[in-house]
């Protein structure tokens, strides 16, 4: 698996994504039903699971070797659970800015999820949600990138791709410092267990938020959100501005004590002094370029094909903003 395979696999994502939104809600306006949180939720982990197992499969690689199963220790599982609840702070300043421009959707959709039983809810958004998550965005995009760049670059472009899937700014504005977290997670311990275990501790925390404020009373969360006014919002976002510097700093050394207990420190520091392979990288290129010129006969380089920027990523990309956009327009003209 290589990046040109996993920027179709993204395209597809979109585009499946994109096909069936449109289809969906034809086919509910015509038939007048509603369709429901519970097949909602199922249908958009499927929109992402199978064109990336499809991808998978026809490309020939292992699913279990790309993805990275490797056993952890069981202090490390209880490191991991310390290391999400440092990290949420972070995730609350985010998610508190991104409110000062959109509305927060996970907030919004709390009446639908308080009419469904809590374990219904907890298993979907809390365990087979982050689950294929992260098989796909940790276990296939993020290899498939790290094995043609930098650790640096496959990083950063995983986590902006998994925030895109989520197809709406509010979303997608703490779903970037996810992706970052998550993958430092994977290089710390070596296993894709570490992130999916801290996105099901992520996740399940938001299920437990929702049913522990929200109780019987079905919008608990909506109703809370119309409350706040942007002089709350901005003082929120003070308070959780000390809060989240000193609790990510805290995150950052038990992440730093995970890779001791797993005994790769030196996979964590590859991730940033990889950066300073790409001067190297680029001089590579140049010189495949000379001897291309030299040979004439040879179409296009080894490095050139191994590019992690292509035209499927660009398109899927454009999709997903266009998308993003197009949904916002259309809830503040409906609203």
């Amino acid at each position: 698996m290589n990046s040109k395979k996993v920027n179709w696999i993204f395209l597809s994502i979109m585009l499946v994504h994109i096909g069936m939104v449109a289809l969906v809600r034809q086919i509910c306006m015509r038939f007048r039903i509603d369709l429901g949180i519970v097949p909602n939720l199922l249908l958009s982990q499927g929109m992402i699971l199978a064109p990336a197992l499809l991808g998978v499969l026809f490309s020939g690689e292992n699913l279990l070797k790309l993805a990275g199963f490797r056993k952890i220790k069981v202090s490390t599982v209880f490191k991991i659970l310390l290391f999400t609840f440092l990290s949420m702070p972070l995730m609350t300043l985010l998610n508190a800015i991104s409110m000062l421009f959109v509305d927060n959707t996970v907030a919004a959709m709390s009446g639908d999820v308080l009419g469904v039983p809590f374990p219904v809810m907890l298993f979907l958004i809390g365990i087979f949600g982050p689950c294929s998550e992260e098989l796909v965005f940790r276990g296939i995009v993020y290899q498939g990138y790290k094995k043609t760049g930098t650790v640096f670059a496959s990083m950063l472009l995983s986590a902006l791709l998994f925030a895109l899937m989520h197809m709406n700014f509010n979303q997608a504005f703490y779903a970037m410092a996810v992706g970052v977290l998550v993958v430092l997670l994977v290089e710390a311990t070596g296993s894709l267990w570490s992130s999916m275990l801290f996105h099901i501790f992520f996740n399940s925390q938001q299920v437990c938020t929702m049913y522990l404020y929200g109780g019987t009373e079905a919008g608990g969360l909506e109703e809370a959100q119309e409350l706040l006014t942007t002089d709350m919002l901005l003082l929120v976002i003070s308070f959780m501005l000390v809060v989240a510097s000193a609790a990510t700093a805290l995150a950052v050394c038990v992440l730093v004590w995970i890779a001791k207990g797993e005994q790769r420190e030196y996979a964590l520091r590859a991730v940033w002094t990889d950066r300073k392979k790409k001067k190297g990288l680029d001089e590579t290129e140049k010189e495949e370029k000379e001897k291309i010129g030299e040979n004439g006969g040879k179409k296009e380089s080894t490095v050139r094909k191994n590019r992690m920027v292509t035209v499927p990523l660009i398109i899927g990309i454009v999709l997903a903003l266009s998308f993003m956009c197009l949904e916002l327009v259309l809830t503040y003209l409906l609203s």
